[in-house]
């Protein structure tokens, strides 16, 4: 018997990296799974994003984890195509219990073309996508009558500042990732009476390709030679997808049942560094 049993999880950002472990994991312990990404690359972004191959394989995953899946191709900066998203795994499932806000860019790159085009992509996506999500799908959370859990998926960028460089998409990183904590702390309150709970996750870098592409790893290696504020206090350069879904298990499970409207960091002692 699992933790997740019966439970129903819409993920965004499911084609790989953490959305996927996620994904993966809820399987494992009983959940059916809505994965959602957008499967195409996105101009301005120097590293490609998943494609439908990557979504496919995700639900073939989460199936051969005892579960059962539908991936969505769906864009979270389109409000309708979220809305569509949402009612598709409505009508597969017949609950969402799970909202997993994951889907998110790193743009950071050593020459920036136009940086505040940069900037307000980084916030589409980030931000107003976080948002689109959750209106798109916690409608059908509420109707259920049965409780549930928000996570979305903040930085160690969204509680401090530092390593900050002046460019568009480092800017807009940073603005984005807090954001998304006031929208939490605000849906926290809206969503209490439902017994639906919401939480941040800040995660320090994590060992995915939206870190681990060539563009962003020149970027550190620029910033790590102006200054050493990125580095973790524990002695590990980043941490692995399965322990951000650790963390995303406890909020989403029982075990984390009346906690909400936290901000948990995941993040080798970055924050105290």
């Amino acid at each position: 018997m699992g933790s997740l049993d019966g439970k129903v999880a819409f993920i965004t950002g499911a084609g790989r990296g953490q959305g996927r472990s996620h994904a993966v994991r809820m399987a494992e312990e009983g959940a059916n799974i809505i994965a959602v990404d957008v499967c195409q690359d996105i101009p301005l972004l120097p590293y490609a994003m998943a494609s439908s191959a990557d979504l496919k394989e995700t639900v073939r995953l989460v199936e051969e984890a005892g579960g059962k899946a539908i991936g969505v191709e769906a864009d979270v900066r389109d409000v309708e195509a979220m809305n569509a998203a949402a009612k598709q795994g409505f009508d597969a499932f017949g609950r969402i219990d799970i909202i997993i806000a994951n889907a998110g860019i790193a743009a950071q790159q050593v020459e920036e073309a136009d940086p505040s085009a940069l900037f307000n992509l980084t916030m589409a996506i980030n931000a107003f996508g976080v948002r689109n999500t959750i209106q798109a799908a916690v409608p059908y959370t509420i109707e259920g009558g049965n409780g549930g859990s928000v996570v979305i998926t903040s930085s160690t960028q969204g509680l401090q500042g530092r390593g900050g460089s002046g460019s568009g998409a480092g800017d807009g990183y940073v603005a984005s990732k807090h954001a998304v904590v006031g929208l939490m702390r605000s849906w926290a309150h809206w969503l209490a009476p439902h017994m639906i709970r919401v939480n941040t996750i800040h995660p320090t870098g994590v060992d995915t390709y939206m870190i681990t592409n060539p563009a962003f790893m020149d970027y550190l290696k620029v910033m790590a030679g102006k200054s050493n504020g990125l580095q973790n206090l524990m002695p590990v350069p980043m941490v692995h997808v399965e322990d951000i879904t650790n963390a995303v298990m406890y909020l989403v499970s029982d075990a984390g049942q009346y906690v909400t409207g936290v901000t948990l960091p995941i993040d080798a002692g970055f924050n105290v560094r």
